[in-house]
């Protein structure tokens, strides 16, 4: 969270690649968001899906208003929308995991 704090901080991280830097940037917020909510996961337990959840996007929400202090950066709705979808594929990646490392029952 401390990094991504100090991400947050930089002003204007535009590497100048058009298109693909904001692909890129958005692509990094979903994976690192997804990461989050799975340290979080980690933290408090198998069964806290819903718990990482919230606590991984209220950062989110924190984040993107930190942004709206910093000079030439913006917090926008969208952008937590974003985050939320790394969440989202995270949670997914687990369940399908877990689905599928269970033990199957010959019948």
């Amino acid at each position: 969270m401390a990094l991504i704090f100090l991400l947050s901080a930089q002003p204007d991280l535009n590497s100048g690649l058009g298109a693909w830097d904001t692909l890129l940037r958005k692509l990094a917020h979903m994976a690192e968001y997804g990461l989050l909510w799975w340290l979080w996961l980690r933290a408090l337990g198998p069964r806290a899906t819903l718990p990482a959840a919230v606590i991984t996007l209220a950062y989110a929400a924190t984040d993107e208003w930190h942004q709206s202090f910093v000079h030439g950066r913006s917090g926008r709705p969208a952008d937590w929308l974003i985050d939320a979808a790394g969440v989202a594929i995270a949670i997914a990646i687990v369940a399908i995991r877990a689905r599928y490392s269970q033990p199957r029952s010959v019948a």
